[in-house]
């Protein structure tokens, strides 16, 4: 059953009561941490967090891809994630024989993109952070993947990211909003980054998102923006250039598909969707659907399109991926506003700084 986008806002809206509940259990949460009735655990490590207030898709990841291609030439890096929807539990530390089923789809993504970092999952980062330093100990810090509502742990430097068409300061608590903190915990980020930004945001528009977020003295904020590199095929890596003669095929299980959608719409010249739910574990009958659905496109310039995130989740079916025109389209970070120096000396000064304290 297909149900609109103005029948779902109504029924979320009659979860308003349960809002109410979640949100007060999480301002208990946030004032037993701020009193120190519960600690959290601070390392004697240079750690940064990169996460958001609310669910869905703000670009983590892709923050994380930026951070790794920033840092990874002059420091040994490692990311720590929960590994969302894996098949195993506990500490795991990625290797040669990995997948994505061991430590869940974006952390195999960095693995992939990035083998000389250190990539490891675990539920509980206390005990996790310990047996990261311990397995590598030639690593110099350490990015938090999606952390920042987790305060178990506090992170020596927080980045809170927030969907420019979605800002944290119009959102409410779980589950008639999209809230898993609350709005006040922006306070503890060091960096507030706004992102999925237009390429033509202005400085106008620029100045009142700031004035809306409202950031305190010692908080910088960015606006970052996507950009989508050419399509590679799944398994051959053949490079694919997208035209508006071109026919699409959009298989993804991803939180926020929109922007994707909206790009798709501009330089194509028609394209259908097969949307799975978030870090969606594609089965053998999910392949031959989506191979179906492609049968019955007729141009000769036709392709299937999917992301990274989906296709470290697709690739267990790599034999049969070798001749159909699968194609992964890869995303990467962008600052706005010629900014991206000053957001990189902010991080690079923090490790530096961290490590001339000790």
């Amino acid at each position: 059953m297909i149900f609109s986008s103005t029948w779902l806002r109504s029924f979320r809206v009659l979860l308003f009561p349960f809002s109410l509940v979640y949100g007060l259990m999480v301002v208990v949460r946030n004032y037993f941490y701020d009193k120190k009735l519960i600690k959290s655990i601070e390392f004697n490590f240079p750690i940064i967090c990169v996460g958001n207030l609310a669910v869905g898709g703000t670009g983590k990841s892709p923050l994380v891809e930026y951070l790794l291609r920033i840092l990874n030439y002059q420091f040994k890096v490692a990311t720590l994630s929960r590994g969302y929807k894996r098949k195993t539990r506990g500490y795991i530390l990625a290797n040669e024989h990995t997948t994505a089923l061991d430590i869940g789809d974006e952390p195999m993504q960095f693995h992939i993109k990035f083998p000389e970092v250190a990539v490891a999952v675990g539920e509980e980062r206390v005990f996790a952070i310990p047996q990261l330093l311990f397995d590598r100990e030639d690593i110099d810090l350490i990015i938090l993947d999606d952390a920042f509502q987790h305060r178990a742990v506090q992170a020596g430097f927080n980045i809170l990211l927030t969907d420019s068409n979605d800002l944290f300061t119009r959102d409410f608590f779980l589950p008639s909003g999209d809230l898993r903190d609350a709005r006040s915990s922006y306070k503890r980020a060091d960096v507030i980054i706004v992102t999925k930004c237009r390429q033509d945001f202005s400085t106008a528009e620029k100045k009142r998102t700031i004035n809306e977020i409202k950031p305190l003295p010692h908080q910088h904020v960015f606006f970052t923006g996507i950009h989508y590199g050419a399509p590679y095929h799944i398994t051959s890596h053949a490079i694919k250039h997208m035209s508006c003669q071109t026919e699409v095929l959009l298989v993804c299980g991803i939180a926020n598909p929109e922007p994707l959608k909206k790009y798709l719409q501009e330089i194509t010249k028609s394209y259908e969707s097969m949307l799975f739910s978030d870090h969606h574990i594609f089965r053998i009958d999910d392949l031959h659907e989506i191979k179906r659905r492609f049968e019955k496109f007729k141009s000769p310039d036709r392709i299937i399109l999917t992301t990274e995130k989906d296709a470290v989740r697709l690739i267990k079916f790599s034999h049969e991926l070798d001749h159909i025109p699968l194609y992964v389209l890869p995303i990467e970070t962008t600052f706005l506003f010629n900014e991206a120096n000053r957001f990189n000396s902010l991080i690079v000064t923090f490790i530096k700084g961290f490590a001339n304290k000790n």
